[in-house]
């Protein structure tokens, strides 16, 4: 009997242990995890936004630029999760990502120090995972936010969206000229190195899947351009957002790296996404929607 009650303590033990070790794995691996489930019509957001700012705040010859992200949604979900991709000139500088369960509502902020002059562009998928009894849902929306900064020493520090001066006119020029030329140099390398066409395809940069948020995509309907957008942010979070993996296994951090070339088959078959790595590797990853 007492061996019973020792077995029986012991037994006791080992599950308190192993249920807070547990409970922190399942926290870990959903945090990992954006999955794409069914859209629940009855779910939407009332609020989704991305906020670039530049902060009057100095600090040896670097500024500062304040980026947050915010979102609402009409109900509380099982799993709200934001994931924020900050660019400039065409490069990925920073992620911010956040999740919470059982709430209606994300809010992130960070502020980045950088210099020079600079395109920002930021880009912010909003999700939420739904569960009704053995029923789960998800629901999704994007929204993105740009910024050019001003830091000469010939130019006072400055910010703006839209030039209201000659003078940043001028500089609006500039800054798109540079990275539009990177991109599309890093785009010919890409497309060549993996011999692919760029007519076969759709191509679009990854800030520009915005548009996409409430028209569809040529020849789609809404509801498959959403399947196919959310089924998208699902790989690139796993495969880019988390780490670029490589076939070998190795993981590559996605900081520095040029912004994701998305290239979606005309006939919707297969999606691609090309990247240069900041060591220098091409990268192209595949998704079939």
């Amino acid at each position: 009997m007492k061996r019973w009650m020792i077995v029986a303590a012991l037994l006791a033990i080992t599950i308190a242990v192993a249920a807070p070790l547990f409970s922190w794995w399942e926290r870990h691996r959903t945090v990992e995890t954006i999955k794409f489930f069914p859209l629940d019509r009855e779910a939407a957001f009332t609020e989704a936004k991305t906020t670039l700012m530049l902060v009057d705040k100095k600090e040896r010859k670097r500024y500062a630029l304040r980026w947050s992200a915010a979102s609402t949604l009409n109900r509380r979900a099982y799993l709200r999760q934001d994931v924020s991709l900050l660019f400039a000139d065409g490069r990925l500088i920073d992620v911010l990502s956040k999740w919470e369960t059982n709430v209606d509502q994300i809010r992130m902020e960070r502020t980045v120090m950088m210099h020079d002059s600079r395109f920002f562009q930021a880009i912010t998928f909003h999700h939420g995972e739904l569960h009704k009894g053995e029923v789960i849902t998800s629901s999704q929306t994007m929204s993105s936010a740009y910024l050019y900064v001003i830091h000469s020493p010939y130019y006072p520090l400055t910010s703006f969206r839209r030039p209201q001066t000659d003078a940043e006119r001028e500089w609006q020029r500039v800054l798109n000229k540079a990275a539009n030329e990177f991109l599309r140099h890093k785009a010919d390398e890409l497309l060549a190195y993996f011999s692919l066409s760029k007519n076969d395809y759709y191509a679009l940069y990854l800030p520009e899947l915005v548009a996409y948020t409430e028209q569809p995509l040529p020849g789609l309907s809404t509801a498959k351009t959403q399947t196919m957008i959310g089924r998208l942010w699902e790989g690139l979070y796993k495969s880019y957002v988390l780490g670029i993996k490589k076939e070998d296994g190795s993981i590559l951090s996605p900081i520095g790296s040029t912004m994701p070339l998305i290239l979606i088959q005309k006939d919707y078959r297969r999606i691609l996404i090309l990247l240069e790595a900041k060591n220098g590797e091409k990268m192209m990853l595949i998704q079939v929607p």
